[in-house]
């Protein structure tokens, strides 16, 4: 499961060929030493503990690691702690409570994005998108391979490969559109990378619109979850409490939650468990804490939804 975790970052440093055999050894180590920090995150795994996992030394690993991750691991082990994310529980309610009746987040981040979001009519849902035509391809992302999903109303769908492989993970998505017309074009989606992922953040970029497919109570969650600002954790049950709901509406919440269809840009990746566990993740929590390092190191997505009218 871990070859499909990551990338490097661009460098202009000399290196072997990504497909070479030592790349993609080094690929699957670094996958392995995610998967791993996910695995015992309550532990707070070593740098030695990690290096020699990987049968490197110290020095090695780090080489390798910050090449692929973009960050030391020292740098990503003191920001994904389960300490650390008990702290952000603990100790950020205000600061969550006002970006998320705001819909805005602090310094930081990567980039803003502007989304205009809208939801198919009950009609529409219960038509199951007969008559629509959804473009979709897979591209190389920040957090492996992602497959991209766009309609001419706008976004429906980002996932990330896994264990299943290409096919079964495409399946899985395009069950949620059982009557569309589903068109391969790589090219009509990879400018969404950009919006996405950008890895300068710079510049005003263009309000991005997304299409929702859920029930009335999905979208809710969804909707929700954008308003969370980069880096911000939160709980099932303080999410039900932000909807109105009762705290024990927090099992219902954590279905919706897992039900997302736009991975990232609808961010599930900020939900954990009121102990500051992990909890679980649609695509991996490998991938899960790769994304709470990414954002702890400034590195996030703001996004500042708007309803379509």
């Amino acid at each position: 499961m871990s070859e499909d975790l990551i990338r490097p970052p661009p460098s202009d440093a000399p290196h072997a060929g990504p497909d070479s055999p030592e790349e993609h050894a080094h690929y699957a180590l670094v996958g392995d030493a995610l998967a791993h920090i996910a695995e015992h995150w309550g532990e707070r795994p070593s740098l030695g503990e990690l290096a020699a996992r990987a049968g490197m030394s110290e020095h090695h690993f780090q080489r390798v690691f910050s090449r692929w991750v973009g960050l030391s691991p020292k740098k990503f082990l003191s920001l994904v702690t389960l300490e650390r994310a008990k702290e952000a529980l603990e100790g950020r309610d205000s600061v969550l409570d006002a970006a998320f009746e705001a819909g805005l987040s602090g310094p930081g981040r990567l980039h803003d994005l502007f989304v205009t979001y809208e939801a198919m009519s009950p009609g529409e849902y219960k038509a199951e998108a007969e008559g629509l035509t959804i473009r979709w391809g897979w591209n190389e992302g920040p957090f492996g391979e992602t497959l991209l999903m766009r309609t001419e109303r706008g976004v429906c769908g980002v996932a990330f490969l896994d264990s299943r492989g290409a096919e079964a993970c495409f399946e899985d998505m395009a069950k949620r559109w059982p009557k569309a017309r589903l068109v391969q074009d790589a090219t009509a989606v990879r400018p969404l990378m950009d919006d996405l992922f950008a890895p300068d953040g710079g510049g005003a970029r263009a309000p991005l619109r997304v299409l929702l497919k859920g029930t009335r109570f999905q979208v809710k969650v969804w909707e929700a979850l954008m308003r969370l600002p980069p880096g911000g954790l939160t709980t099932y049950g303080r999410l039900a409490e932000r909807l109105g709901m009762a705290p024990g509406a927090a099992r219902a919440v954590g279905t919706a939650v897992g039900a997302n269809p736009i991975s990232w840009l609808i961010p599930c990746h900020r939900v954990i468990r009121q102990s500051g566990m992990l909890g679980g993740y649609r695509w991996g929590l490998p991938r899960k804490v790769a994304m709470i390092g990414c954002e702890a190191a400034g590195r996030g997505l703001a996004v500042h939804p708007s309803r379509a009218a």
